[in-house]
């Protein structure tokens, strides 16, 4: 008997590129003005990874950029903290009423435009009970919260803000596009950067003890 019901398993069209999602944002607000509220909408259902991505980029360059680190770091801090404790992604109205200049999107995506790209060609399914599981999910969220929180460090020293900025691209787009790999690349980034920081911190300790000796104290 024939019958013109619907067939019950349709396919889903694939997810857009991370391209088109950010060539999007640029179209959209290349001439004014534009608030992480506006973006979290335009961004629909993929909005807070997605955003966890766009904040991190900034950052990915070796020079620490003043005046960023401070909103993007604590935006970034807010949704990872919520996705850690296994809640809904939420920013307080103050952060969602951030303003970013016109033209922002289109300077981030011309710097950021060879990482983009990797990234989509990286991202892919891969190890699916690495980001299946709702408490890896929240333990992955905790190390996006910690990366954050060394964003808000305000240290004027090359790479100090890339690691952390990397640590968070491949954690979100690990999870966004459920690949295990990128995930464990963002621990190892991660682990880089403290052993970065460690020797940091080393380095200056030396230089004080060698200061003090010269000085003669």
């Amino acid at each position: 008997m024939a019958t013109n019901a619907a067939p019950r398993n349709r396919l889903l069209p694939p997810p857009r590129k991370l391209s088109e999602e950010l060539a999007e944002l640029r179209d959209r607000f290349a001439l004014r003005p534009v608030t992480l509220r506006e973006v979290i909408y335009t961004l629909r259902g993929r909005a807070y990874h997605l955003l966890l991505i766009l904040l991190a980029l900034p950052f990915i360059t070796p020079i620490p950029l003043p005046g960023l680190s401070t909103p993007f770091g604590l935006a970034i801090a807010f949704i990872a903290l919520r996705l850690a404790l296994g809640q809904r992604p939420w920013l307080p109205m103050k952060l969602q009423r951030k303003e970013l200049p016109p033209g922002f999107f289109g300077k981030v995506i011309s710097v950021a435009a060879w990482v983009i790209l990797r990234l989509e060609k990286l991202l892919r399914p891969r190890l699916a009970p690495l980001t299946g599981s709702g408490l890896l999910l929240q333990l992955h969220a905790l190390m996006m919260l910690l990366a954050a929180l060394t964003l808000l460090l305000p240290l004027p020293i090359p790479f100090t803000n890339s690691f952390p900025a990397w640590a968070i691209l491949l954690l979100a787009g690990g999870l966004l596009e459920r690949d295990g790999v990128a995930v464990l690349l963002g621990y190892v980034v991660f682990v880089a950067g403290v052993f970065y920081f460690i020797f940091l911190g080393g380095a200056a300790a030396q230089g004080v003890t060698v200061l003090r000796q010269w000085l003669g104290f």
